[in-house]
């Protein structure tokens, strides 16, 4: 049995995968239904305060269903992608785990890459739901998607998603704990996003896919505005598990 069918039905039997899915898929629910009603929510939670004053909020638009999924997973749903993907990647943590690995497959590669990539296959599979899932309400409850930005999207997003369990196996090379690995990973991530703001180097940023599925869905940027962030960070994702491999080949144990 190869490593990657190994970690896929690893992440299967520990109900990882599962917990992947269902957080996606319900922020992927949520996401248009809150859009949707929000004027409701809204005028509800006034008159329960009792505020007389009305608050005009305008229509919703397709596009909000998707950036509310957006805005939930770009946080919470990449935290848990975060600590599913130290689990498999800091293998140094776990003595048998990795007195396994290291007296049968000396090169961290043969099993980092692997495990890596199911990884990164498990949280594009509960990303893609979870878009679903979004498409799905927001065009039963406000109005229909354009398919072509919609398929594009979810491609820059599946390729950011690549980024952040390279960065995981990075940290996992540089931190003492699974709790750092996951902390150090998410701090990494959240301060690219904010030199992103930085709109010279924003653009260029693996940050910049983040708000690509919605930003195209609403027609305010095209495919060749994320070029450069989408070349930038394949070549980061390369970058940080090479640098992982090195790292993880110089540590003693």
């Amino acid at each position: 049995m190869n490593v990657v069918r190994l970690e896929w039905l690893r992440l299967w039997r520990t109900y990882r995968l599962l917990v992947l899915l269902v957080v996606f898929a319900f922020f992927g629910l949520l996401g248009p239904l809150t859009a949707a009603y929000l004027p409701e929510i809204v005028g509800l939670a006034t008159q329960s305060e009792g505020l007389e004053a009305a608050v005009d909020l305008p229509e919703p638009v397709p596009t909000d269903g998707i950036v509310q999924y957006i805005g939930n997973i770009s946080q919470l749903g990449l935290i848990v992608v975060a600590a599913i993907a130290a689990q498999a990647l800091a293998i140094d943590f776990t003595p048998g785990l990795a007195a396994f690995y290291r007296t049968r497959q000396p090169s961290p590669r043969s099993w980092l890459v692997p495990r890596g990539a199911a990884t990164t296959l498990a949280a594009g599979a509960a990303w893609t739901l979870g878009l679903l899932a979004a498409v799905y309400e927001t065009v039963l409850l406000i109005g229909p998607l354009p398919p072509g930005a919609t398929v594009l999207g979810w491609a820059l997003w599946v390729v950011y998603l690549g980024f952040a369990v390279a960065v995981v196996a990075l940290c996992a090379a540089l931190a003492r704990s699974k709790v750092a690995v996951i902390a150090l990973s998410v701090g990494l991530l959240l301060a690219i996003a904010l030199v992103g703001v930085v709109p010279q180097i924003g653009d260029w940023l693996p940050s910049h896919l983040v708000g690509a599925p919605a930003a195209l869905v609403a027609q305010d940027a095209t495919g060749s505005d994320f070029v450069a962030a989408a070349v930038v960070t394949v070549v980061a994702t390369g970058a940080a598990l090479l640098g992982a491999i090195h790292l993880m080949g110089r540590r003693e144990l």
